[in-house]
């Protein structure tokens, strides 16, 4: 009898909702023990603080500290004298000459959000505290804290850990690309093509310019070498483009009239519900370049789009730009494009590159080995 109900779809279907529900639970009961910790470490700080200030004690005084709370709380991990002074470095940083306040609900992209940081900060400690900066780990703060300076450019990647869920590792990689500099810079035409508040997500989703550092491809490559370097380091892209790409191949053949064309790269953005084309180029941004993007998004919005999706957009890489020249090009085009420029900061000398061979050549060399 047992063996027949757990086979029935009735039951599948029950312990799949009972799973997620505990999966749930069990997200809900990590995010309130680091809620916690952090509030615990806040308080510990601020005690720290105000009682070397009134004091005069020294970081002598934190050995004792640290020796006294393992003794008490031996299960607990935590109080080591370094994490002690950690909690006082993110204690200060947050609070000694920060300069938040109004500032940041036009510096940030979402406003809404930037108030809620205002009032959060504005209010006593012990309120500060259900604010966003415990609703990350530890390890994210202390990240945050040792490679940020200042209180505004830190709540950016606090806010987005919180939206992209980033890991400790993608959390640095986006400080260090100087995510903070590029998000939303891309010239586009995205106001006057897109409604808000889509238009406003979408800048967000580009960025200016793309940091390609993770290629080594000779000083002057072309579009297929380029092509072919993003797609073999394929999750180290999707990274750089940021969270929502989902890939959809290259090179993605459309057939209009009876011929045929040929997308670099098309994507599809999980949040904005949305087919993104990317085109590649080596070379200065061209008007005429514009053109042939809005081609291929008219074309991928008659033969892939659904109505469930919204409209599709293009994202043009280039070398280089102008940015009045990329304005004039986008102002009569009725399809969404933003144009972005490439950096690679490792190349391979043109001598050494042209002495590497080429798949082809290898291939064609173990193939005359077999005869």
């Amino acid at each position: 009898m047992t063996q027949s109900i757990i086979k029935t779809e009735d039951y599948l279907a029950f312990i799949q909702d009972i799973k997620q529900r505990i999966q749930g639970a069990q997200i809900k009961a990590s995010v309130a023990v680091n809620q916690a910790l952090l509030q615990l470490y806040w308080e510990l700080a601020e005690r720290i603080v105000a009682k070397q200030q009134d004091s005069a004690w020294g970081d002598g005084f934190l050995l004792q500290m640290s020796r006294d709370l393992q003794t008490e709380f031996p299960e607990m991990k935590g109080f080591s004298p370094r994490n002690l002074k950690y909690m006082r470095q993110w204690f200060q940083f947050w609070t000694v000459g920060s300069s938040i306040g109004q500032q940041l609900v036009a510096q940030l992209d979402k406003p809404a959000i930037a108030q809620q940081l205002v009032a959060q900060l504005d209010k006593p400690i012990s309120q500060q505290l259900a604010g966003p900066i415990t609703q990350i780990p530890w390890g994210h703060n202390l990240v945050i804290i040792s490679k940020i300076k200042t209180t505004e450019q830190a709540l950016f990647y606090v806010q987005k850990t919180i939206q992209n869920n980033w890991s400790r590792a993608v959390l640095t990689h986006q400080i260090e690309s100087g995510l903070h500099l590029r998000e939303g810079k891309a010239v586009t035409n995205f106001q006057t093509t897109l409604p808000a508040p889509h238009s406003d997500l979408a800048r967000q989703m580009l960025k200016d310019p793309y940091h390609f550092d993770f290629l080594i491809l000779k000083e002057r490559h072309d579009e297929q070498e380029l092509e072919n370097a993003l797609i073999e380091h394929i999750t180290r892209f999707l990274l750089e483009l940021g969270a929502g790409f989902s890939y959809l191949g290259r090179q993605y053949k459309l057939e209009v009239d009876g011929d045929e064309f040929f997308i670099d790269l098309l994507f599809y953005h999980v949040r904005l519900h949305c087919y993104v084309v990317v085109e590649l180029k080596t070379v200065k941004f061209k008007p005429e370049f514009a053109g042939k993007l809005n081609f291929y998004i008219s074309a991928v919005d008659d033969m892939l789009k659904t109505g469930q999706d919204s409209p599709t957009i293009g994202i043009l890489i280039c070398k280089s730009k102008k940015d009045t020249v990329v304005e004039y090009a986008l102002r009569n085009i009725n399809k969404p494009i933003g144009v972005s420029e490439y950096t690679i900061t490792q190349n391979l000398p043109e001598e050494l590159k042209s002495s590497l061979p080429s798949i082809e050549e290898i291939e064609a060399e173990l193939g005359g080995g077999d005869e």
